[in-house]
């Protein structure tokens, strides 16, 4: 929804009692819904376990009661304060591209960003991509790759269409409930890659054939629930993904688990996206295993 007034500065929606920031690594997390996000827990760990001043806010929109034109005065007012970068998830993480000075290459060539570092120059990456190629090799492996079923085309759908690739599939199917950027999607991916995908507008067709089946739609979150596809689509022999981690067990996970499905939850992306934006933002190494552990006691507690 588009408005005509001025976003609320971060100052006094956000940040409150904890300036100054100088001398801080301060961070945000730019999105709706997000409330139930681990990414603030995950990141201000790693920072004290490394001795840094590391602050980390949620920025949601919904709570905020932003609009999504407010998305550059936001950006605007995070590089002001001197925060030192952003990570950014749905709904905005192919809207920001263009409010951005540069792109790496990672973030140029899938068309989406998850992570912002702030400076002189607002530079766009994409930590989402290795994110779900490292969770799938961990969490799935010997996993049938022939075909895949992909729901979704918007900024998620980007980055795991090529971590699918990267990881060996051999034919990605990708639906979306707009078929027109389904076929942006795959013609990219085809172009950029030599990939054999292709939009399909029948997921039953396409789940019939398929070896797996990755959600990368917001539906399942905590306010968005639900399931993106039919559940008498799910079968035993498939093995379900799925990006969302809030909750953890959204409720495709828990179908396909009834059904004795092979799953990986949304978790395993969310800790290892994590650690690549961690390195991006504090310019140190963080430890991956201390991360997910922080992770795994959240979800745990």
């Amino acid at each position: 929804m588009a408005s005509n007034q001025p976003a609320p500065p971060l100052r006094s929606l956000v940040l409150q009692d904890r300036l100054p920031l100088d001398g801080a690594i301060t961070i945000g997390l730019v999105g709706r819904g997000i409330g139930a996000s681990l990414s603030p827990l995950m990141h201000e760990r790693e920072g004290q376990r490394q001795g840094l001043d590391y602050r980390y806010h949620l920025i949601d929109f919904d709570r905020l009661g932003l609009d999504d034109a407010h998305l550059p005065l936001v950006l605007d007012d995070a590089r002001q304060l001197g925060f030192s970068g952003l990570n950014v998830t749905y709904p905005f993480k192919q809207a920001i591209l263009p409010l951005l000075d540069s792109l790496a290459p990672d973030a140029a060539a899938i068309g989406a960003v998850n992570t912002v570092v702030l400076g002189d120059r607002n530079i766009g990456h994409n930590t989402d991509c290795w994110g779900f190629a490292e969770s799938f090799r961990q969490g799935l492996p010997g996993a049938a790759r022939d075909l895949v079923l992909q729901l979704g085309s918007g900024g998620a759908g980007a980055a795991v269409a090529q971590a699918l690739l990267q990881c060996g599939v051999g034919k990605l199917a990708i639906y979306d409930t707009e078929l027109g950027k389904a076929r942006v999607l795959a013609e990219r991916l085809r172009d950029q890659l030599g990939a054999d995908a292709a939009a399909v507008d029948d997921p039953a067709a396409a789940a019939a054939m398929a070896d797996g089946i990755v959600n990368t739609t917001p539906v399942g979150m905590t306010k968005m629930p639900g399931l993106p596809v039919d559940g008498a689509l799910i079968e035993q022999r498939h093995w379900i993904a799925d990006v969302v981690y809030f909750p953890l067990e959204t409720e495709l996970i828990r179908v396909a688990r009834s059904r004795g499905c092979r799953v990986l939850p949304g978790g395993g992306m969310a800790v290892y996206q994590a650690v690549r934006a961690f390195e991006l933002f504090a310019s140190i190494k963080p430890d991956a295993a201390a991360m997910a552990e922080v992770f795994r006691t959240a979800v745990a507690g």
